[in-house]
């Protein structure tokens, strides 16, 4: 049984490495006024692959001779890490933050239902229908066809789809996989692909507030990433998991305090019935001992 004093830890943990990565988000969208997508994200790639490749030479998980089907799942995570890159970061240099964020959040409802689907884990009717009432939040969230009703909205949920596949690819490596080191592979493929992406666009110098924007989006995504590898190694997951959507909340307020976004009645219904269902099958998840094997990405 594992101490209360080390899932206070690995909550405490995990609610730093949420904050941060949020945080990190708030910069990347700031920067959308002066910096195009592919130059932030080719830039702050840059100290995430630096901060990795450091940890994981501390930490001894620099592997190059894994075997042939490690390396294609390896690879097949990084290109879904890619794309979920791209769609994530425009929605949200298109979108309210917070919407974003609760579009996010049905991300352990995705991963779930597809597990099933795809990897024959069983799924019971309870948790089958807290998912069906966490998808009908997200479209109160996205309200299609309504007034408020952002096309970007469409690359949030490819943005979900996206981090699902990466999720679900991960239950299929083998746990001898250094975890750091499958983060450092999908960070450098983000990386090269903002670096791509410069060649086809017109690069922008640099004001001194954009340069501050992108140092700050760089060490909370160091952070971030720092944190929530540090919090899966205190405490039970099915205690620290849930503490992920303080994400949401910080969203909401960095949405209000520093861009002047606030969402309307539906979206909050619609983020409150995403995070309940989620915490409901996280519930499930944990008494049925579902089996997980989790590797942090930087986002």
């Amino acid at each position: 049984m594992t101490p209360f004093s080390e899932n206070l830890r690995g909550a405490a943990l995990m609610m730093g490495g949420m904050c941060a990565y949020t945080v990190n988000d708030a910069f990347m969208k700031a920067l959308a006024d002066e910096m195009p997508l592919f130059e932030a994200v080719f830039l702050r790639g840059l100290g995430a692959v630096l901060c990795l490749a450091i940890m994981c030479k501390i930490l001894g998980q620099l592997r190059f001779d894994l075997p042939r089907r490690e390396w294609w799942l390896i690879i097949v995570r990084s290109l879904a890490e890619v794309a979920g890159t791209y769609f994530f970061l425009t929605a949200l240099f298109n979108m309210p933050i917070a919407n974003v964020s609760a579009i996010l959040q049905s991300l352990p409802l995705a991963v779930s239902l597809s597990a099933m689907m795809f990897l024959g884990e069983p799924l019971g009717w309870r948790r089958l229908a807290a998912i069906s009432v966490g998808f009908a939040g997200v479209l109160l969230i996205i309200q299609p066809g309504g007034s408020d009703f952002n096309s970007y909205s469409v690359y949030a949920l490819c943005a979900v789809a996206c981090i699902t596949l990466r999720d679900i690819v991960v239950r299929r490596m083998s746990r001898d996989v250094p975890s750091v080191f499958v983060a450092l592979v999908a960070a450098a493929a983000v990386t090269l692909f903002g670096g791509i992406g410069m060649l086809f666009i017109e690069s922008v110098a640099m004001s001194p507030k954009a340069s501050l924007q992108l140092f700050g989006a760089m060490v909370f995504l160091i952070g971030g990433y720092v944190f929530s590898v540090t919090a899966m190694r205190w405490g039970e997951i099915s205690f620290v998991a849930p503490f992920r959507y303080t994400s949401l909340i910080v969203a909401l307020i960095l949405g209000v305090v520093v861009f002047g976004e606030w969402p309307n009645l539906p979206t909050l219904i619609g983020a409150a019935i995403v995070v309940a269902t989620g915490l409901f099958t996280l519930y499930r998840e944990s008494r049925l001992q579902v089996p997980r094997n989790p590797v942090a990405s930087p986002r």
